[in-house]
Formats: structure tokens, sequence, C-alpha cells
């Protein structure tokens, strides 16, 4: 089953701080599935994120650029019109952030079941799309 990862994930498997060296090893485990799916909202918040300044392990954005067309191997689903005003519903009925509703919604597009996520609440249900974050 398809498993939708939040761009926290992302951000965890490239980071180099100590107290993230567990939480590295997870997110890492999880870019070793072949059946994660992305949206284009967590790549591009993975670039902003990932090449801050003020990151202490802050990315060039080549290594970024790099990292990013590497994980083109997985599903990469679309922010479109529809899902736009899907997650403004989202948002509406469970009093979400725009943002977070977004990746519910496109986790729902792709057909994933499972959000692995650390940013939203560990085991809350939205109408068939289940968060669970990896690094509890």
């Amino acid at each position: 089953m398809s498993v939708f990862l939040d761009t926290n994930v992302l951000l965890y498997a490239v980071s180099k701080a100590p107290a993230e060296t567990e939480k590295a090893k997870v997110a890492l485990g999880l870019l070793d599935r072949t059946d994660a799916v992305l949206s284009t909202q967590v790549l591009q918040e993975f670039y902003v994120q990932a090449t801050r300044s003020s990151r202490s392990d802050s990315l060039s954005h080549e290594q970024a650029a790099l990292l990013m067309d590497s994980w083109l191997r997985f599903r990469v689903v679309p922010v479109t019109a529809e899902l736009v005003f899907a997650a403004l519903n989202t948002k509406k009925r469970w009093g979400l952030s725009y943002w977070d509703s977004a990746i519910i919604e496109a986790a729902r597009a792709a057909g994933c079941k499972r959000v692995m996520s650390e940013d939203m609440q560990d085991g809350q249900d939205f109408s068939g799309v289940k968060v669970v974050n990896p690094f509890a």
C-alpha cells in the first residue's frame, strides 16, 4: 500500500544534526520504499526549508535540486485547482491549516491511506486518510 511522505520526512533524511540521527535513519528507511508518494507542494517546501541560510546544515541549490530530481522516482501528485478546492473543504471540515489540508488531499488523490508526518496529530483519520508519525 502506498504511503504519502510529508516534507519533514525529506528534511530529516538530509539532516546532519546529532539530535536528529534516529529520525534521519527512519526517514531514509521511508525513502527506500518503492511505493512512496510525494506532491509538488512537498518538493517545494523541501527546497525552501533545506536551502534556507539560517539552517545549520543547509543545502546548496544544486544539492537540493539533485535530491529532488532523485525523488522523481516516486509518484508526484501535482497541486491542481481541484486539489486546492478539496484542501479548502478539508480545512473547513477539520480545522487544519491549508497546507496540511493540501497534504491530506494530495494523499487522497494518490489513493494513499497513510500520510507519514510528525506535523499533524498521530493516528488522526481524515475520512480514510490516516496520519502516522513514523518518528514517535
